[in-house]
């Protein structure tokens, strides 16, 4: 009785591993360094137009649009004036937190991503804020009125409750009229919000995923050990999420409505390079843009210096997978 519940347990083992397919590596076609950012930290990726822009974690008066032309690419400053932060609804120990740690590393918003719709409107998520302005192409910056529902759900899903690890990263559709959001860490998540009519707010459930555990490193990753999952970042192609999984070291397809994962693809062959590696024990990709040609993936050093010398914040282009970011496993 005993052997034959073992046989069986073993031949299903040997099913799952036998179907299960090998997660195709992405290839590296380009890297950038990027010069001129003040605060450094390179937190989020857009994709507006034919331009690419992003945000520092460490600024809070500039965004920035990067000038492409060259090998190293060159950010360059625009100004926003941001009004006073709405009440999202976090608790006072988290705000207090943030608040303290605003005068050590500089940056009280914590800029963490940042996403463009068809108008041209960027939209940048606070972590530390748990909310998104919107700086418009004309006009002064706003932030979006959001329902406390947002934050209320995330916390009783088990997000949002620790220092540090909040809003990450955010996609919003071509109309403008929808915002995807992740949950940094433990726990992560996704959820979203679409806009009525004043308020963002809950088209029945906020939540699409709440989600805990441990995962390992890449073997390719020195000492490579069990750590927490993540999201870093979050882009929307073609009706599909792709999440930036950091300490996995991969960009993931998913569902738009149920953050169900589809497939799945690595990076870390080409970025784990030795010449490319950091002393953190980590991942450190922030930054995500999916289109159909393939991904930029934006590096946050902390000011770190790579193994080959290098400190400034990092772009990589890669190509799209084997037949596309739509393709079936």
């Amino acid at each position: 009785m005993h052997f034959g519940w073992a046989l069986a347990g073993a031949l299903l083992l040997s099913s799952m591993c036998v179907s299960a397919a090998p997660i195709q590596e992405l290839r590296l076609l380009a890297e950038h360094p990027v010069d001129g950012m003040r605060g450094g930290n390179l937190s989020g990726l857009a994709l507006c137009g034919n331009e690419l822009w992003t945000v520092s974690d460490r600024d809070d008066d500039q965004i920035y649009r990067l000038n492409t032309g060259n090998k190293v690419w060159q950010a360059e400053t625009v100004h926003i004036d941001v009004p006073p932060v709405p009440d999202s609804g976090l608790p006072w120990g988290i705000s207090s937190r943030t608040w303290a740690a605003s005068f050590v590393r500089g940056g009280d918003l914590d800029f963490e991503g940042i996403t463009c719709d068809n108008a041209g409107n960027r939209f940048i998520v606070s972590e530390a804020h748990a909310a998104v302005l919107q700086v418009p192409p004309q006009g002064p910056a706003s932030w979006l009125k959001i329902s406390p529902m947002l934050v209320k759900e995330a916390r009783a899903s088990g997000m949002l409750l620790h220092f540090n690890a909040l809003f990450e990263g955010l996609a919003i559709n071509p109309a403008g009229d929808q915002i995807w959001l992740v949950a940094e860490r433990e726990r992560r998540g996704l959820l979203t919000i679409k806009r009525q009519q004043t308020v963002w707010d809950c088209d029945g459930a906020c939540v699409l995923l709440s989600e805990a555990g441990v995962e390992m490193q890449p073997p390719q990753f020195p000492k490579a050990r069990a750590v927490t999952r993540d999201f870093a970042d979050l882009s929307l192609f073609n009706g599909k999420l792709f999440t930036l999984e950091r300490n996995a070291f991969e960009i993931c397809r998913r569902d738009a409505v149920t953050a169900k994962v589809e497939q799945c693809w690595s990076f870390a062959e080409d970025a784990l390079q030795p010449q490319r590696q950091y002393p953190q024990a980590y991942g450190l990709a922030e930054a995500l843009v999916v289109d159909a040609q393939g991904a930029w993936i934006g590096i946050d050093n902390n000011e770190g210096v790579r193994a080959d010398g290098e400190k400034r914040p990092i772009i990589w282009r890669f190509a799209a997978p084997d037949g596309g970011w739509s393709a079936k496993p």
